[in-house]
Protein backbone atom coordinates (compact mmCIF):
# COMPACT_ATOMS: atom_id res chain seq x y z
CA UNK A 1 0.00 0.00 0.00
CA UNK A 2 2.81 2.40 0.92
CA UNK A 3 4.52 1.64 -2.39
CA UNK A 4 1.32 2.43 -4.29
CA UNK A 5 0.92 5.72 -2.43
CA UNK A 6 4.54 6.60 -3.17
CA UNK A 7 4.08 5.86 -6.87
CA UNK A 8 0.90 7.93 -6.96
CA UNK A 9 2.65 10.83 -5.21
CA UNK A 10 5.59 10.72 -7.63
CA UNK A 11 3.30 10.65 -10.66
CA UNK A 12 1.26 13.56 -9.30
CA UNK A 13 4.36 15.65 -8.62
CA UNK A 14 5.72 14.78 -12.05
CA UNK A 15 2.45 15.83 -13.70
CA UNK A 16 2.34 19.12 -11.80
CA UNK A 17 5.97 19.82 -12.65
CA UNK A 18 5.39 19.18 -16.34
CA UNK A 19 2.41 21.53 -16.30
CA UNK A 20 4.28 24.33 -14.57
CA UNK A 21 7.50 23.98 -16.57
CA UNK A 22 7.58 27.17 -18.62
CA UNK A 23 10.04 28.50 -21.17
CA UNK A 24 10.69 32.07 -20.04
CA UNK A 25 13.29 32.93 -22.67
CA UNK A 26 11.02 35.36 -24.56
CA UNK A 27 10.34 38.38 -22.37
CA UNK A 28 10.10 42.11 -22.93
CA UNK A 29 13.40 42.65 -21.11
CA UNK A 30 15.32 39.91 -22.88
CA UNK A 31 14.09 41.31 -26.20
CA UNK A 32 15.03 44.85 -25.18
CA UNK A 33 18.55 43.79 -24.14
CA UNK A 34 18.98 42.12 -27.51
CA UNK A 35 17.55 44.91 -29.68
CA UNK A 36 18.88 48.00 -27.90
CA UNK A 37 22.37 47.26 -29.19
CA UNK A 38 21.19 47.87 -32.75
CA UNK A 39 18.37 50.31 -31.91
CA UNK A 40 19.71 52.45 -29.03
CA UNK A 41 16.75 54.84 -29.26
CA UNK A 42 14.06 52.30 -28.31
CA UNK A 43 12.05 52.50 -25.10
CA UNK A 44 9.90 49.80 -23.55
CA UNK A 45 6.22 50.67 -23.79
CA UNK A 46 4.56 51.70 -20.55
CA UNK A 47 1.01 53.01 -20.48
CA UNK A 48 -0.97 54.30 -17.48
CA UNK A 49 -4.02 52.28 -16.54
CA UNK A 50 -7.10 53.51 -18.37
CA UNK A 51 -9.90 53.80 -15.81
CA UNK A 52 -12.56 53.56 -18.52
CA UNK A 53 -11.51 50.00 -19.30
CA UNK A 54 -12.89 47.07 -17.32
CA UNK A 55 -10.36 44.29 -16.76
CA UNK A 56 -11.26 40.70 -16.02
CA UNK A 57 -8.09 38.73 -15.39
CA UNK A 58 -7.46 34.98 -15.39
CA UNK A 59 -10.88 34.00 -16.74
CA UNK A 60 -10.93 30.24 -17.31
CA UNK A 61 -12.12 29.56 -20.84
CA UNK A 62 -11.13 25.91 -21.10
CA UNK A 63 -10.20 22.97 -18.88
CA UNK A 64 -8.27 20.01 -20.26
CA UNK A 65 -8.11 17.25 -17.63
CA UNK A 66 -6.73 19.23 -14.67
CA UNK A 67 -5.21 21.96 -16.85
CA UNK A 68 -7.01 25.32 -16.98
CA UNK A 69 -6.45 27.85 -19.75
CA UNK A 70 -7.10 31.53 -19.09
CA UNK A 71 -7.77 34.79 -20.87
CA UNK A 72 -7.65 38.43 -19.81
CA UNK A 73 -10.51 40.65 -20.99
CA UNK A 74 -10.36 44.42 -21.58
CA UNK A 75 -13.55 46.26 -22.54
CA UNK A 76 -15.75 49.25 -21.91
CA UNK A 77 -18.97 48.69 -20.02
CA UNK A 78 -21.60 50.22 -22.26
CA UNK A 79 -24.98 49.40 -23.72
CA UNK A 80 -23.75 49.05 -27.29
CA UNK A 81 -22.06 45.79 -28.23
CA UNK A 82 -18.47 46.03 -29.46
CA UNK A 83 -16.44 44.02 -31.96
CA UNK A 84 -14.04 41.60 -30.29
CA UNK A 85 -10.29 41.38 -30.86
CA UNK A 86 -8.49 38.17 -29.87
CA UNK A 87 -4.81 38.79 -29.09
CA UNK A 88 -2.15 36.08 -29.45
CA UNK A 89 1.32 36.59 -27.99
CA UNK A 90 4.57 35.58 -29.67
CA UNK A 91 7.53 33.56 -28.48
CA UNK A 92 8.32 31.02 -31.18
CA UNK A 93 5.33 28.83 -30.16
CA UNK A 94 7.35 27.79 -27.08
CA UNK A 95 7.62 30.88 -24.87
CA UNK A 96 5.91 34.19 -24.05
CA UNK A 97 2.65 34.76 -22.19
CA UNK A 98 -0.63 36.63 -22.49
CA UNK A 99 0.44 39.50 -20.21
CA UNK A 100 2.78 40.67 -22.99
CA UNK A 101 -0.31 41.85 -24.90
CA UNK A 102 -1.77 43.96 -22.08
CA UNK A 103 -0.89 47.39 -23.45
CA UNK A 104 -2.07 46.60 -26.97
CA UNK A 105 -5.28 45.21 -25.47
CA UNK A 106 -5.90 48.28 -23.33
CA UNK A 107 -5.20 50.79 -26.08
CA UNK A 108 -7.35 49.04 -28.70
CA UNK A 109 -10.09 48.58 -26.08
CA UNK A 110 -10.06 52.34 -25.49
CA UNK A 111 -11.04 52.76 -29.16
CA UNK A 112 -14.26 50.79 -28.75
CA UNK A 113 -13.24 47.14 -29.03
CA UNK A 114 -13.46 44.31 -26.51
CA UNK A 115 -9.99 42.77 -26.35
CA UNK A 116 -8.97 39.34 -25.08
CA UNK A 117 -5.39 38.24 -24.47
CA UNK A 118 -5.39 34.45 -24.61
CA UNK A 119 -3.24 31.83 -22.91
CA UNK A 120 -2.57 28.75 -25.04
CA UNK A 121 -0.52 25.59 -24.64
CA UNK A 122 3.09 26.03 -25.68
CA UNK A 123 5.31 23.54 -27.51
CA UNK A 124 6.69 21.80 -24.40
CA UNK A 125 3.16 21.04 -23.26
CA UNK A 126 1.41 20.24 -26.52
CA UNK A 127 2.43 20.15 -30.18
CA UNK A 128 0.61 21.68 -33.14
CA UNK A 129 -2.33 22.01 -33.65
CA UNK A 130 -3.19 22.14 -29.92
CA UNK A 131 -2.54 25.88 -29.57
CA UNK A 132 -4.65 26.65 -32.65
CA UNK A 133 -7.52 24.66 -31.18
CA UNK A 134 -7.04 26.42 -27.83
CA UNK A 135 -7.47 29.87 -29.34
CA UNK A 136 -10.46 28.72 -31.37
CA UNK A 137 -12.01 27.44 -28.14
CA UNK A 138 -11.37 30.85 -26.58
CA UNK A 139 -13.24 32.46 -29.48
CA UNK A 140 -16.19 30.12 -28.93
CA UNK A 141 -16.16 30.91 -25.21
CA UNK A 142 -16.18 34.66 -25.86
CA UNK A 143 -19.07 34.33 -28.30
CA UNK A 144 -21.01 32.15 -25.85
CA UNK A 145 -20.51 34.78 -23.14
CA UNK A 146 -20.80 37.76 -25.45
CA UNK A 147 -23.15 39.76 -23.22
CA UNK A 148 -20.76 39.48 -20.28
CA UNK A 149 -18.06 41.18 -22.33
CA UNK A 150 -20.28 43.58 -24.35
CA UNK A 151 -19.28 41.70 -27.52
CA UNK A 152 -21.01 41.49 -30.86
CA UNK A 153 -20.37 37.80 -31.70
CA UNK A 154 -20.74 38.49 -35.43
CA UNK A 155 -17.74 40.84 -35.36
CA UNK A 156 -14.53 39.14 -34.26
CA UNK A 157 -10.94 39.85 -35.28
CA UNK A 158 -7.78 37.95 -34.42
CA UNK A 159 -4.48 39.78 -33.87
CA UNK A 160 -1.13 38.10 -33.32
CA UNK A 161 2.54 39.01 -33.00
CA UNK A 162 5.42 36.94 -34.43
CA UNK A 163 4.48 33.26 -33.95
CA UNK A 164 1.17 34.64 -32.68
CA UNK A 165 0.82 36.41 -36.03
CA UNK A 166 1.38 33.11 -37.82
CA UNK A 167 -1.31 31.58 -35.59
CA UNK A 168 -3.70 34.48 -36.20
CA UNK A 169 -3.35 34.10 -39.96
CA UNK A 170 -3.89 30.34 -39.76
CA UNK A 171 -6.91 30.73 -37.48
CA UNK A 172 -8.46 33.25 -39.84
CA UNK A 173 -7.81 31.22 -42.99
CA UNK A 174 -9.31 28.06 -41.45
CA UNK A 175 -12.76 29.40 -40.61
CA UNK A 176 -15.11 26.41 -40.48
CA UNK A 177 -12.33 23.86 -40.96
CA UNK A 178 -13.12 21.00 -38.56
CA UNK A 179 -9.50 19.76 -38.63
CA UNK A 180 -8.55 22.79 -36.52
CA UNK A 181 -11.38 22.66 -33.99
CA UNK A 182 -12.38 20.43 -31.11
CA UNK A 183 -15.53 18.45 -31.76
CA UNK A 184 -18.88 19.25 -30.15
CA UNK A 185 -17.52 21.73 -27.61
CA UNK A 186 -19.93 24.59 -28.25
CA UNK A 187 -22.93 25.66 -30.27
CA UNK A 188 -20.86 28.67 -31.33
CA UNK A 189 -18.36 28.64 -34.19
CA UNK A 190 -14.80 29.97 -34.06
CA UNK A 191 -15.04 32.04 -37.23
CA UNK A 192 -13.40 35.45 -37.38
CA UNK A 193 -14.09 38.33 -39.73
CA UNK A 194 -10.68 40.05 -39.77
CA UNK A 195 -6.98 39.24 -39.25
CA UNK A 196 -4.07 41.40 -38.08
CA UNK A 197 -0.69 39.73 -38.54
CA UNK A 198 2.31 41.50 -36.99
CA UNK A 199 5.49 39.92 -38.36
CA UNK A 200 4.13 36.39 -38.51
CA UNK A 201 5.17 34.11 -41.36
CA UNK A 202 2.59 32.79 -43.82
CA UNK A 203 4.51 29.75 -45.07
CA UNK A 204 6.88 27.41 -43.27
CA UNK A 205 8.46 25.67 -46.27
CA UNK A 206 9.01 28.50 -48.74
CA UNK A 207 11.97 30.13 -50.53
CA UNK A 208 11.65 33.12 -48.17
CA UNK A 209 11.29 31.09 -44.98
CA UNK A 210 14.13 30.54 -42.52
CA UNK A 211 12.16 28.50 -39.99
CA UNK A 212 14.09 25.68 -38.39
CA UNK A 213 14.34 24.24 -34.90
CA UNK A 214 11.50 26.17 -33.22
CA UNK A 215 9.09 25.30 -36.03
CA UNK A 216 10.24 21.67 -36.08
CA UNK A 217 9.62 21.36 -32.34
CA UNK A 218 6.12 22.81 -32.64
CA UNK A 219 5.24 20.90 -35.81
CA UNK A 220 6.56 17.63 -34.35
CA UNK A 221 9.35 17.08 -36.86
CA UNK A 222 11.35 18.70 -39.63
CA UNK A 223 9.87 19.33 -43.06
CA UNK A 224 11.56 16.17 -44.35
CA UNK A 225 9.99 14.18 -41.49
CA UNK A 226 6.55 15.82 -41.55
CA UNK A 227 5.96 17.73 -44.81
CA UNK A 228 2.17 17.41 -44.73
CA UNK A 229 1.96 19.15 -41.35
CA UNK A 230 4.34 21.95 -42.38
CA UNK A 231 2.16 22.60 -45.41
CA UNK A 232 -1.08 22.39 -43.45
CA UNK A 233 0.15 24.87 -40.81
CA UNK A 234 0.96 27.48 -43.47
CA UNK A 235 -1.78 30.10 -43.82
CA UNK A 236 -0.75 30.66 -47.43
CA UNK A 237 -1.91 27.15 -48.28
CA UNK A 238 -5.25 27.69 -46.50
CA UNK A 239 -6.03 30.99 -48.22
CA UNK A 240 -9.13 30.90 -50.42
CA UNK A 241 -12.20 32.95 -51.33
CA UNK A 242 -13.49 32.65 -47.74
CA UNK A 243 -10.44 34.24 -46.11
CA UNK A 244 -11.36 37.42 -44.19
CA UNK A 245 -9.70 40.83 -44.74
CA UNK A 246 -6.17 41.02 -43.38
CA UNK A 247 -3.71 43.68 -42.23
CA UNK A 248 0.01 42.90 -42.28
CA UNK A 249 2.27 45.05 -40.07
CA UNK A 250 5.89 44.38 -40.99
CA UNK A 251 9.25 44.96 -39.36
CA UNK A 252 12.26 45.64 -41.56
CA UNK A 253 13.28 41.96 -41.39
CA UNK A 254 12.04 40.11 -44.52
CA UNK A 255 12.32 36.61 -43.00
CA UNK A 256 9.21 37.27 -40.89
CA UNK A 257 7.09 37.94 -43.97
CA UNK A 258 7.71 34.61 -45.69
CA UNK A 259 4.90 33.85 -48.10
CA UNK A 260 3.26 37.26 -47.71
CA UNK A 261 3.59 38.39 -51.33
CA UNK A 262 2.17 35.10 -52.56
CA UNK A 263 -0.71 35.39 -50.11
CA UNK A 264 -1.48 38.95 -51.19
CA UNK A 265 -1.54 37.81 -54.81
CA UNK A 266 -4.08 35.15 -53.85
CA UNK A 267 -6.15 37.59 -51.77
CA UNK A 268 -6.25 40.03 -54.68
CA UNK A 269 -7.37 37.24 -56.97
CA UNK A 270 -10.41 36.75 -54.73
CA UNK A 271 -10.89 40.53 -54.24
CA UNK A 272 -10.28 40.21 -50.48
CA UNK A 273 -9.33 43.46 -48.82
CA UNK A 274 -5.76 43.60 -47.50
CA UNK A 275 -3.26 46.18 -46.30
CA UNK A 276 0.47 46.21 -45.61
CA UNK A 277 1.99 48.66 -43.13
CA UNK A 278 5.79 48.58 -43.16
CA UNK A 279 7.85 50.00 -40.29
CA UNK A 280 11.24 51.11 -41.67
CA UNK A 281 14.33 50.50 -39.54
CA UNK A 282 12.41 48.45 -37.01
CA UNK A 283 13.26 45.23 -35.14
CA UNK A 284 11.20 42.13 -34.77
CA UNK A 285 9.02 42.45 -31.63
CA UNK A 286 8.50 46.15 -32.39
CA UNK A 287 5.16 45.95 -30.52
CA UNK A 288 7.08 46.07 -27.21
CA UNK A 289 8.73 49.38 -28.00
CA UNK A 290 8.43 53.05 -28.71
CA UNK A 291 8.58 54.70 -31.22
CA UNK A 292 6.37 52.12 -33.01
CA UNK A 293 3.71 51.22 -30.47
CA UNK A 294 1.31 54.13 -30.99
CA UNK A 295 1.62 53.74 -34.75
CA UNK A 296 0.68 50.06 -34.73
CA UNK A 297 -2.30 50.73 -32.46
CA UNK A 298 -3.44 53.41 -34.89
CA UNK A 299 -2.87 51.13 -37.89
CA UNK A 300 -4.80 48.33 -36.21
CA UNK A 301 -7.78 50.41 -35.12
CA UNK A 302 -8.06 52.17 -38.48
CA UNK A 303 -8.16 48.77 -40.19
CA UNK A 304 -10.68 47.42 -37.68
CA UNK A 305 -12.85 50.52 -38.06
CA UNK A 306 -12.84 50.02 -41.82
CA UNK A 307 -13.98 46.39 -41.47
CA UNK A 308 -16.43 46.69 -38.59
CA UNK A 309 -17.61 50.29 -38.21
CA UNK A 310 -17.70 51.95 -41.62
CA UNK A 311 -20.80 51.45 -43.69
Amino acid sequence: MKNLLLIFFCLTVSELFSQTQVDTSYTVWSTYNKEVKKFPFIKIVQKPENKEITRLKEVVYRSINSRELHLDAYFKKQSALQPAVILIHGGGWSSGNKSQMQYIAQEIASKGYACFSVEYRLTAEAKYPASIKDVKEAIKYIKTNALTFNVDPAKVAVLGCSSGGQMAALIGTTNGNSAFEEKNTSKQNANVQAIIDMDGILAFHHPESQEGKAAALWLNGTYEENPQVWDQASALNQTDEHTPPILFINSSLPRFHAGQNDMIERLNKYAIYNEVKALPNSPHSFWFFEPWFDEIVQNSTQFLDKIFKQK
